[in-house]
């Protein structure tokens, strides 16, 4: 009798049964057949890779760069992104040494936390975020702490940390995602300096995930590496900045000693990413240092319209300052189930949003609205929200 694979499942890494598959991409699958529908689910921008980008992977492959790269990253994306971030936000790395181009900011997440965690330790994670964090944290044995900062603004404040750090010693990283998934909040100088204060003398790793530095709305994006340059693991990238999301091109830095050891992860998970997709990266980099902002004076205006327009609809949101999402509560007399809401609004309105379930404690009677959607479908949402709303309004009288 042969041994069924019901059985090997059992046998299998005891933490993936505590994972489960992200409800984001799960409710966007369920909803992406409803005929006519609206979606403002996925994070992906609606503007295409920039021509000379796109010229740079077809030169690259017509000069048959098509063999393995070496492990960290070609050196002419690694020299590019050290001076980007270099020029950018003020953060040094030494490209030969303290860069690792990494399949996607998704890579440098898990390389970083598989390297960094034991069984047993503790990671600091302020909540609402992106769930992703969490989920490699406990495949690796670890045990996220959340820190709920739907009461101060969804800002993690040095109050807040210096309290979570006192009542867990068995800390080993805190992780910071700003502009934020999925609140568009963001950190300023004075933010950072105050939460660096606060780790200086601990020996505890940060996780600073800032793919979305290049889309902040006022002030420029400030690193935390600039603080906490000897503790930070500081990713970045090109998905969201040159729309090339699907080029899956991360970028990972930390001082010597602690790339020396994100480089065997890295090297035994993924090995290299793909060679003419880094040349395409390196002239993103080099070539196009700004070309984010065209796409940024976009979203700005989409931000502002949907802001507005949501807030005339009782929907109360946290003004966001980066990325392009709209993390807003949903009106009272409203299913206050985000799921539910969702998953009724999909269906009665032919829209599509993501509940704020989905990101953690604090989420709960929020919805995550992506406006990297053109303004006639924003538009078009809104009309429909209204009158999913009235609706509503009307059915309680």
């Amino acid at each position: 009798m042969s041994i069924s694979s019901e059985t090997l499942v059992q046998n299998m890494n005891h933490e993936i049964a505590a994972i489960q598959p992200s409800d984001i991409l799960a409710f966007n699958a369920e909803i992406a057949n409803i005929p006519g529908i609206v979606r403002l689910t996925l994070g992906e921008p609606d503007f295409d890779t920039p021509e000379h980008v796109k010229q740079a992977a077809i030169q690259s492959i017509e000069n048959n760069e098509s063999h393995y790269a070496p492990s960290n990253g070609t050196p002419a994306l690694r020299e590019a992104a050290a001076n980007f971030l270099a020029k950018k936000y003020d953060v040094h790395y030494d490209p030969a040494s303290e860069v690792i181009i990494t399949a996607g900011a998704t890579g440098g997440i898990y390389t970083a936390l598989s390297s960094i965690l034991n069984p047993g330790d503790e990671v600091l994670i302020p909540t609402p975020i992106f769930p992703l964090y969490i989920a490699i944290a406990k495949l690796n044995g670890a045990t996220p702490v959340f820190m709920d900062t739907s009461k101060n603004g969804f800002v993690l404040s040095p109050e807040m940390l210096k309290e979570t750090l006192a009542a867990h010693p068995k800390t080993k990283a805190v992780v910071l995602n700003f502009p934020s998934n999925p609140t568009g909040v963001t950190y300023r100088e004075d933010d950072l300096r105050a939460l660096a204060a606060v780790l200086a003398d601990k020996p505890i790793f940060v996780l600073s995930d800032e793919i979305y530095s290049e889309l902040t709305y006022g002030a420029t994006h400030v690193s935390i590496a600039r603080y906490l340059p000897e503790q930070t693991i500081l990713l970045n990238g090109v998905s969201k900045s040159h729309a090339m999301t699907g080029w899956r091109i991360g970028i990972m830095c930390a001082p010597k000693a602690i790339t020396a050891q994100l480089g065997k992860i890295h090297q035994f998970t993924v090995t290299s990413t793909t060679t003419n997709a880094q040349a395409a990266a390196a002239e993103a980099l080099s070539n196009g240092m700004d070309d984010a902002q065209a796409m940024k004076k976009e979203y700005q205006a989409r931000r502002d319209y949907l802001y507005d327009a949501l807030n005339k609809l009782g929907f109360e949101s946290a003004k966001p300052e980066g990325a392009f999402y709209l993390f807003s509560k949903i009106p009272a007399g409203l299913p206050q189930d985000s799921m539910a809401f969702c998953r009724e609004l999909a269906h009665e309105a032919r829209v599509a949003l993501i509940p704020g379930s989905s990101f953690g404690p604090g989420g709960e009677g929020y919805v995550r609205i992506s406006y990297a959607a053109s303004m006639d479908n924003l538009k078009t949402a809104v009309e429909r929200i209204g009158e999913y709303v009235g609706k509503k309004a009307a059915e309680e009288k």
